[in-house]
């Protein structure tokens, strides 16, 4: 189900500006209907996987970080 802005700002944790931003920058997909403007939860998910940033594995060794 498509959301509204003010839904999609509280699932990424930002306030409204951001996803309108995304959306002016064409950053994210969305559907435009008449005047109203939606983002679907699945492309919402699918741009909060892709921005992800997994931790290196780091290791020790004799008491320092060896990547």
């Amino acid at each position: 189900m498509p959301l509204v802005r003010q839904e999609a700002a509280a699932i990424l944790g930002t306030t409204d500006r951001f996803p309108r931003r995304l959306i002016a920058e064409r950053r994210i997909a969305f559907v435009k209907l008449g005047t109203h403007v939606r983002i679907k939860e699945s492309v919402l998910a699918a741009y909060i996987e892709a921005s992800t940033v997994e931790p290196p594995a780091l290791h020790w060794q004799n008491g320092r970080v060896v990547a």
